[in-house]
């Protein structure tokens, strides 16, 4: 059995990992001297997939504020922003322009903003139990706006979206997954304190 010790101010994460299996435990513990050496530290960027997402507003704006949520094709009820991981060695406004080909079937966006740091969430147990090592993911938040040429098409090589549709800001935190909410809520305060939502 490995211990791992993960720690983010002065909360200590405990994980184990028995049978290639991994445990996730949130509490305060002691090291006992005897299995210091099995002990490894693990940062953040080692337990947060590094991720990218965004938040796209249509042709129309800024004189109407319409923000593109796509419903997610495996989990029901489920509405999100577009997002994916960061490949390894990839720049992260490669990986923005690369994401978007593949899950709206069009880059032809203009970059209006960027959330000016790096922003967690913990994946819920269901998509935990899929996305070992990982147990939440470490996002780069951008707002981009729809050029006027820009064809949207969720039916990409690999779909993960159902559908999709344009709504107020209001809407997206009551239609958003309650794991990524404090996530959204954070992210578009941001942008309208700063005028742009």
């Amino acid at each position: 059995m490995n211990y791992f010790i993960h720690v983010v101010n002065t909360t200590v994460n405990l994980l184990y990992i028995i049978n290639n299996k991994l445990f996730y435990f949130n509490r305060t513990f002691c090291i006992i001297p005897q299995l210091y050496n099995e002990v490894k530290l693990m940062s953040e960027k080692d337990l947060y997939r590094p991720n990218v997402a965004m938040i796209i507003v249509s042709n129309n704006y800024p004189q109407k504020k319409e923000i593109f949520l796509a419903h997610r094709n495996d989990l029901a009820d489920v509405w999100q922003f577009p997002q994916g991981g960061i490949d390894d060695g990839e720049e992260v406004h490669e990986a923005l322009f690369r994401e978007l080909e593949e899950e709206i079937g069009t880059d032809e966006v203009e970059v209006v903003a960027e959330y000016p740091e790096w922003i967690t969430y913990d994946f819920p147990h269901k998509i935990a139990k899929t996305m070992k090592p990982f147990i939440g993911q470490q996002q780069r938040y951008f707002l981009v706006k729809l050029k006027k040429s820009a064809k949207i098409n969720i039916e990409t090589e690999y779909p993960e979206f159902s559908d999709y549709k344009f709504v107020s800001v209001d809407e997206v935190l009551t239609l958003s997954a309650s794991f990524k909410k404090e996530v959204y809520k954070s992210v578009i305060k941001y942008f309208k304190d700063e005028g742009l939502l």
